[in-house]
């Protein structure tokens, strides 16, 4: 299994439109709150616990993760494969494309197969974003993911991201009452400004 688990290249000719099986299950979720009063806005994510585990996963949404999507136009990605009857298999992969106007790098997509999670993999990809950033002189690494997945927030936070926004309405008008609120991480690296 050691060879499979090296992370490769994965050029656009051969993996465009390649869907990822996003899907995780989780017990918990960032409660968005936001409050208006004369001294002006207030805003408040607590973390709280769903009654039962809730699971998203690719088909609920009628935009399913896939590399290389057209609105990335200069995207870039890496992962990890496993040859099949078939083909190859995908069972990790990170997709990063430059944000160039505020010079940032954007970290598109992000999956670790589940068999594969808890083993470092998501470190070794999302170094290759940090390192990917550092070659192209970004000032900051940045991401999207939900309020509801709190173990990808956890995981970030280890990764030294922290919270830079949210988007209240981004998947649908009641993103909040459904406790999926994107949440937007950024890593700041050393420039000199």
């Amino acid at each position: 299994m050691e060879e499979t688990l090296k992370i490769i290249s994965l050029p656009k000719e051969e993996w465009e439109g390649v869907e990822i099986p996003m899907r995780y299950t989780t017990e918990g979720y960032y409660d968005v709150q936001i409050e208006r009063d004369a001294s002006g806005f207030h805003v408040r994510m607590q973390r709280k616990k769903f009654d039962e585990p809730v699971s998203h996963y690719p088909e609920e949404h009628d935009f399913p993760d896939k590399l290389y999507q057209p609105h990335w136009e200069k995207a870039c990605a890496w992962g990890i494969v496993e040859k099949r009857e078939g083909g190859l298999e995908m069972l990790a992969c990170i997709e990063t494309c430059a944000e160039e106007w505020s010079n940032r790098l954007m970290v598109t997509e992000l999956w670790v197969h589940e068999r594969l999670r808890r083993q470092g993999i998501g470190h070794r990809l999302m170094n290759i974003a940090k390192e990917q950033a550092v070659l192209e002189h970004r000032r900051a690494v940045i991401l999207e993911t939900q309020s509801c997945n709190t173990a990808a927030i956890q995981f970030y936070e280890k990764e030294g991201f922290e919270l830079i926004g949210f988007d209240s309405c981004c998947y649908s008008n009641q993103d909040r009452e459904r406790k999926e609120v994107r949440i937007n991480m950024g890593y700041f690296l050393k420039t000199e400004d």
